[in-house]
């Protein structure tokens, strides 16, 4: 039986490795493993030893602390905006658009940012 522990620091493993557009393959590959062993991480059916989660940090550039970020005994709350999931990173949509925005140089993000929140 899997750990909730265990399910949600392979949610960020896979979060921070979409982020970056890494895929499976080159993450293990960086990492020392076969894709399949990152499959199991990212779905929480195998822990990731403290050493591996070492090697898979350096490899997505965040600190170890990154993949237990949010995490808290208590029930996460819900979301004050209507339409907005519950588990923002978790949507593909959301990934895309944050790869797409850091794509973009920074003085033309600023402005991006200004015109989104006109627009809202």
């Amino acid at each position: 039986m899997t750990h909730p522990v265990d399910v949600y620091v392979g949610k960020r493993v896979r979060h921070r490795r979409w982020l970056v557009g890494m895929t499976q393959q080159q993450l293990a590959e960086q990492v020392g493993i076969k894709f399949q062993q990152i499959q199991k991480y990212e779905t929480g059916a195998n822990r990731v030893s403290a050493s591996r989660l070492w090697d898979i940090s350096e490899a997505l550039r965040v600190p170890v602390s990154y993949f237990f970020a949010g995490l808290s005994d208590e029930p996460a709350a819900e979301p004050s905006h209507i339409g907005v999931p519950a588990d923002l990173l978790a949507d593909k949509e959301t990934g895309d658009l944050l790869r797409t925005y850091y794509s973009i140089p920074e003085n033309k993000r600023r402005s991006i940012v200004e015109l989104a929140r006109v627009m809202s």
